[in-house]
């Protein structure tokens, strides 16, 4: 018959193997971590070697110098030290045990040098050092990418492409007269900053305090209310420093922002539209509820200049992406700048359009990504622009019947439809995909990109295209 072991007995054992079980898991992480600073493209392993190679040479030089005693000296005394070690134990003995005590004592050395590293540079955050330094290696590695728009859906794509590059430049539309940015726009005579916000906090590092305050908006106080925290900053430092990209850069510098936001032109723009009726209406937030189709839109002034920045950045670029974004309001606006528009055809880069989710009651009523292809088309053709500047289109699969997708029927919205055969005879390669987010963003649920689907059906775009080359 088995002894019983009661049953406080048995759950300290259990907790000394359960002890046992994480110091050996701890241990084997530990040594895990250090050969990671092995791997290539941290730039660590050559600067390491470097530093032993200088340690030797100036060894060597104060040798030479002191006429090679110290060799004879440091010779004699490791031999006798050699000496009274194996009298004591074996040599078959001392020398592995020697051999794991220096290992470890190595180990040991680097592990807290880098612990300590870590301290200094980034006391707040938890994460291991080298796990820091392997993904800022690939963020440093990834693609120059160029996203242009405008809009909610800009600063959606951009939350999902900061995953994958630390080379992000976002050319954002500066053309909104609505809203907080409208007002601020009449008042102070500064570019609307409500765009640029969104993107500046989308790219940030992290959603740390600082990037929450810059979205926080006022909902009381006289004069305040509507306003967002990140406008009022920006039309500060705009008023400060003289310009709005100077105030981005100083933003993007509180917020950590990954790779840079560029206004489109430093222009103060303001658009208008022609409607099928033969109408013709003025600024952004009435082109956003005209009655009847959109005919074309235009800018006053005509043709206002790029920024050099911008400019620079597709000529630099790998990727180039147009939307997603309201059509007239954020994307065109942007193809109003003959320079910009140039630069995307100059530019070897991959260059893709995001077509939105669902029809905008009032701008792009009844119209099918086909639709939105040829009104950026008939826009470009106004420069004398016949060729298409973007040979990729990603489109949103059919929606499954639901209640959200019932609502934004009643509302007078409906999926933008792609036809893929007619496309495909047109030249252009598109790809469909699940890309809408199912969670909720406010108190209920809406129809928007998902970032993370999003950013992935960009960068397999990208890697298809570039394969094919």
């Amino acid at each position: 018959m088995k002894e019983r072991i009661p049953r406080g007995r048995k759950s300290l054992r259990w907790r000394r193997k359960s002890s046992q079980r994480a110091r050996s898991f701890d241990l084997f992480g530990r040594f895990q971590r250090a050969l990671s600073w092995l791997l290539p493209g941290l730039v660590v392993k050559r600067w390491m070697l470097i530093s032993v190679f200088g340690l030797i040479v100036a060894s060597f030089g104060l040798i030479i110098w002191a006429d090679l005693r110290p060799i004879y000296w440091g010779i004699e005394l490791i031999f006798s030290l050699i000496g009274v070690i194996t009298k004591f134990l074996p040599s078959s003995i001392t020398g592995p045990i020697l051999l794991l005590t220096g290992i470890s004592l190595l180990i040991w050395g680097q592990n807290r040098s880098f612990k300590s590293i870590q301290k200094a540079v980034a006391p707040e955050k938890d994460d291991i050092l080298i796990n820091a330094l392997r993904a800022k290696s690939r963020l440093n590695r990834g693609p120059n990418i160029v996203a242009i728009g405008g809009g909610t859906g800009l600063s959606t794509l951009l939350m999902g492409l900061k995953r994958y590059s630390n080379r992000i430049t976002a050319i954002v539309t500066v053309a909104d007269d609505g809203g907080s940015s409208g007002i601020l726009r009449r008042e102070l005579g500064v570019q609307p900053p409500g765009d640029i916000r969104n993107c500046l906090a989308a790219l940030a590092t992290e959603e740390s305090l600082i990037t929450r305050l810059f979205q926080y908006r006022f909902s009381s106080g006289t004069g305040l209310v509507g306003h967002s925290f990140g406008n009022l900053f920006l039309s500060a430092l705009t008023s400060i420093t003289g310009n709005l990209e100077a105030a981005i850069t100083a933003s993007s510098r509180v917020l950590d922002v990954r790779g840079q936001v560029v206004p489109a032109t430093n222009v103060d723009v303001r658009l208008w539209a022609e409607l099928q009726n033969g109408d013709r209406i003025e600024g952004e937030s009435a082109i956003s509820e005209a009655k009847y189709p959109i005919v074309r839109i235009g800018c006053f002034p005509e043709k206002p200049p790029a920024l050099p920045s911008a400019i620079e950045a597709l000529e630099n670029a790998e990727l180039i992406v147009l939307g997603p974004g309201s059509l007239y309001t954020s994307l065109l606006p942007n193809l109003l700048i003959p320079q910009i528009v140039e630069a995307i055809q100059r530019s070897k880069a991959t260059k893709l359009y995001i077509c939105n989710l669902m029809t905008q009651p009032g701008e792009t009523d009844g119209l099918d990504v086909s639709g939105h292809v040829r009104a950026i088309e008939g826009q470009l053709a106004i420069f004398g622009i016949t060729k298409r500047i973007f040979d990729i289109i990603i489109a949103q699969n059919d929606f499954p019947p639901s209640r959200l997708l019932d609502y934004y029927l009643s509302r007078g919205a409906e999926p933008v439809k792609c036809d893929v055969s007619s496309l495909n005879a047109k030249g252009y390669k598109v790809f469909k995909g699940l890309l809408q987010s199912f969670k909720k963003t406010t108190s209920w649920s809406v129809l928007r990109h998902d970032p993370e689907r999003l950013s992935l059906a960009v960068m397999r775009a990208f890697k298809n295209d570039r394969r094919d080359i």
